[in-house]
């Protein structure tokens, strides 16, 4: 059974309907697709975000330790500071994704409820002689994000923080309304968003003064199925539907973005650094189009001819382009633009995600 997002009534309420994503029931959709998608990607969204897991560490030991586990530079962070990584198996294969974040009192990480329970037990099995307390604060701890153009808008008025000028994963203590929080700076189709960390119990009050403040600004409570699709049109890709434990960084393009080179030694940074002199996974995560309005699901078979070569991890409509599009790992040789194939029957090909092709072509 799915978890539960702690707003699940109160999204019954409003009339949401709701599907599965990372392991947790949360809404698909409040309204209807077309505008929470206009809403998402043209003004503002508020989501529920409440697949998060989130952990604590404090101790003088805490940001070494953390550093020898993860794939990101956790060693040079400052307070106010945030980076993104992976938790790695010593077979470099992908445990967790981790965002760090460090403050004067500790360090808040946050992952996915998914994988909770494994990523916690991996934490607390190396804490020997070091001097670290780790904590489970999910059950005390929530999230709401806001998406959109008009997201800074939003977190000025309510807050008084001002997004755009904070580099992105920076994070500030704040009252929004009248309720703390912690307000991290994230990115979301190259604009300024928020990731809003609240005590539990204020989940439900801080998303009702906040759908107050996104409709002002000409914007909507915003269900999974509208963020899946934009960020599929992105070229982004979701850990626990593109990329998991069957997974090394390099073949989910993570090499770039959730690894740092420099930082020294970490779990599972032999293979890494194996693949990376090698130059290229075997496969890697793909995007695709497919013509007909039948999505494959994931797990789907990619055919060529008679050859399997490779996997559906992940589809949806794309009101770019008219079609649904997807993800899904291809060996290297069939990866190229352009490159056709079957996927259960229907045709599928090798594209450029919409919105970094539309972006390239401006």
């Amino acid at each position: 059974m799915p978890i539960e997002t702690p707003l699940l009534e109160q999204h019954r309420s409003a009339g949401a309907a709701f599907g599965e994503f990372f392991g947790v029931l949360l809404p698909s959709r409040f309204t209807d697709f077309e505008s929470e998608y206009l809403a998402a990607s043209g003004a503002v969204g508020l989501v529920d975000t409440n697949f998060r897991a989130l952990f604590s560490f404090s101790g003088p030991d805490a940001q070494r330790y953390l550093n020898a586990l993860l794939t990101s530079n956790v060693r040079d962070l400052k307070p106010g500071a945030g980076t993104v990584g992976l938790l790695l198996t010593p077979q470099g294969h992908i445990l967790a994704e981790i965002e760090t974040f460090l403050s004067d009192g500790g360090i808040l990480v946050s992952s996915h409820a998914l994988v909770r329970e494994r990523t916690f037990s991996t934490f607390d099995k190396f804490i020997i002689m070091d001097d670290v307390t780790l904590e489970d604060v999910t059950p005390s701890t929530g999230t709401l994000d806001l998406v959109g153009p008009q997201a800074s808008a939003v977190i000025l008025e309510a807050a008084g923080v001002d997004l755009a000028g904070l580099p992105v994963l920076a994070h500030v203590e704040a009252t929004l309304g009248s309720i703390p929080c912690r307000i991290v700076r994230k990115t979301w189709l190259d604009c300024p968003a928020a990731m809003i960390i609240v005590a539990r119990d204020q989940l439900a009050t801080l998303w009702r003064d906040l759908e107050s403040r996104v409709r002002a600004q000409g914007g909507a409570a915003v269900g999974m199925e509208a963020l899946n699709s934009i960020r599929l049109e992105s070229g982004t890709p979701w850990f626990g539907h593109d990329y998991d434990d069957k997974n090394i960084p390099h073949e989910a393009g993570l090499e770039q973005s959730h690894i740092s080179y420099e930082k020294g030694c970490y779990t599972g940074q032999e293979i890494v650094e194996r693949v990376r002199s090698r130059g290229h996974a075997n496969r890697r995560l793909t995007e695709l189009q497919f013509p007909v309005a039948q999505m494959p699901a994931p797990g789907t078979k990619l055919l060529l001819g008679e050859n399997e070569i490779g996997m559906v991890t992940s589809a949806a409509f794309s009101p770019m382009l008219g079609r649904p599009i997807g993800r899904g790992y291809l060996r290297r040789e069939h990866s190229a633009l352009g490159t056709h194939m079957d996927a259960g029957g229907a045709p599928a090909e090798v594209i450029l995600p919409p919105r970094l092709a539309k972006h390239s072509a401006t």
